[in-house]
């Protein structure tokens, strides 16, 4: 599979149509989903009549836009016209098909981007592992036995896979980085604020972002720039004005302080995931440390807050309807109900000062190094693992490193580290809010490196 700019590119050149592009990505759709469970929807027909309109456009020499052509496919939380908004909910089932595109789709459409399907997830997006038991459990590409992570666990394995290009998906505790280091791809979850959320059904208001998956630094740039800008339709959606990262690209990166995080960052990780993150400092030459303070009280006040918001959002149907959630997800909805409302707040006010610490740690630093995952991807169905000579669950703890940049709204890229023959594993670029391009600037030396790279599975055949 191409990256969407190249194919982008190439539709635009005449070397090849959308409609054969849009017809291949639905082949390779019907030959392989049955395996890997990660679309709920195929939108084929419109699919094709977009592709079709996208190729009169350029043939008539109109300008169809930056991803004229190249398909795509989203978390079936976003509003898409013409269908159910599932956010991997049975209930949500019954409810009636999206009468607008959420925010995002409509900018992609805009930017000639032909979109294919919807993906699945966790149901709510309460999870780390796409184990829905509604709408069945999404494989990991790289192993079938395993989990894909979650809750975006769809939208990656559609990009790992070599299904389409880009996704997008929502990250609330690590929903974007958490599958994107489990399958191999690129994972981008930006500022809290940074792009809209109208059009989206929401886990946590106070924690969700949205984010693209791709296999390249220049498609994750250029997703994220064609998304930029303030939306009436989402009140945290800032106005400040965009701010193109593109151009910024494949510059030099002497200016730009990084540092590996240590401390909570460096316990209960197998030692894997720490040497992804050693690859990642030897290949920048870096050396020093920096500390995130109290980043395992960030993490517990995380989970009392998105429990609470979470359950809040669904009491009505916890009360009527229980029976009818999948049985993981009511469960902690269910506890979240019952936190006590001066948890809540104490959480809150420690929300405040791990942001006011955490901008004095940038102050001294630009990007920070830190494991995307504890481990490679577990088995589906795994209920426990070892760290550190402990048994925990496996659920809660794959968001171990990603929920305590989540409690303040850090913009963060997982980046996929090579490693022949084995599971992916991802390590996480951090950086202060509305600092992406130093993120994505570090990145792409990266990638030039070959040190960070998408990763194929080798059962499938990622065709152009």
């Amino acid at each position: 599979m191409n990256d969407a700019v190249s194919i982008a590119k190439a539709i635009g050149e005449g070397k090849v149509t959308a409609v054969e592009v849009t017809q291949a990505a639905l082949a390779r759709i019907a030959a392989q989903d049955v395996e890997l469970n990660c679309f709920t929807a195929v939108t084929r027909e419109t699919a094709l009549a977009d592709a079709a309109r996208i190729d009169r456009e350029i043939a008539a020499g109109n300008d169809s836009g930056l991803l004229a052509g190249v398909p795509f496919a989203v978390k079936n939380l976003f509003d898409l016209v013409g269908l159910t908004t599932l956010a991997g909910a049975k209930i949500n089932a019954e409810n009636p098909p999206a009468s607008r595109d959420a925010t995002a789709v409509a900018k992609l459409k805009q930017a000639g981007a032909v979109l294919v399907g919807a993906l699945n997830m966790d149901e709510y997006a309460y999870g780390f592992v796409t184990e829905n038991s509604h709408y069945g459990v999404t494989r990991n590409p790289h192993d079938l036995q395993r989990v894909a992570g979650g809750s975006s666990g769809g939208s990656a394995v559609a990009v790992a896979a070599g299904l389409v290009p880009f996704t997008l998906g929502s990250d609330t505790n690590g929903s974007i980085r958490v599958p994107a280091a489990l399958c191999g791809v690129f994972g981008f979850k930006p500022t809290y604020g940074r792009l809209s959320r109208g059009g989206v059904t929401l886990f946590s208001s106070s924690f969700d972002h949205i984010g693209p998956f791709a296999r390249s630094v220049g498609d994750i740039a250029t997703i994220f720039d064609i998304l930029q800008g303030g939306d009436d339709r989402d009140p945290i959606c800032t106005q400040r004005p965009a701010n193109p990262t593109l151009p910024q690209l494949h510059q030099d990166i002497s200016h730009i302080r990084i540092a590996i995080a240590d401390d909570y960052f460096q316990k209960g990780a197998t030692s894997a995931a720490l040497a992804a993150v050693q690859q990642v400092a030897d290949a920048l030459n870096v050396t020093n440390y920096v500390t995130l303070p109290e980043a395992h009280r960030a993490r517990a006040a995380a989970f009392v807050i998105t429990a609470s918001e979470g359950a809040n959002l669904h009491l009505d149907k916890l009360r009527t309807r229980s029976q009818d959630f999948d049985p993981a997800t009511r469960d902690r909805f269910l506890a979240g109900a019952l936190i006590p409302s001066n948890w809540y707040i104490q959480a809150q006010r420690f929300r405040q000062w791990y942001r006011d610490r955490i901008r004095e740690v940038f102050q001294n630093v630009d990007v920070i190094l830190a494991p995307t995952t504890p481990i490679t991807a577990p088995l589906i169905g795994q209920q426990t693992m070892i760290l550190d000579g402990e048994e925990i669950l496996v659920r809660p703890h794959l968001g171990l490193f990603t929920q305590p940049l989540s409690f303040i709204g850090l913009p963060v890229l997982s980046v996929p580290i090579q490693r022949p023959n084995t599971l992916p594993l991802g390590v996480q670029l951090i950086a202060a809010p509305y600092n992406e391009a130093f993120i994505l600037q570090v990145a792409a030396v990266l990638e030039a490196q070959g040190v960070v790279s998408a990763v194929s599975p080798i059962n499938y055949n990622s065709s152009p």
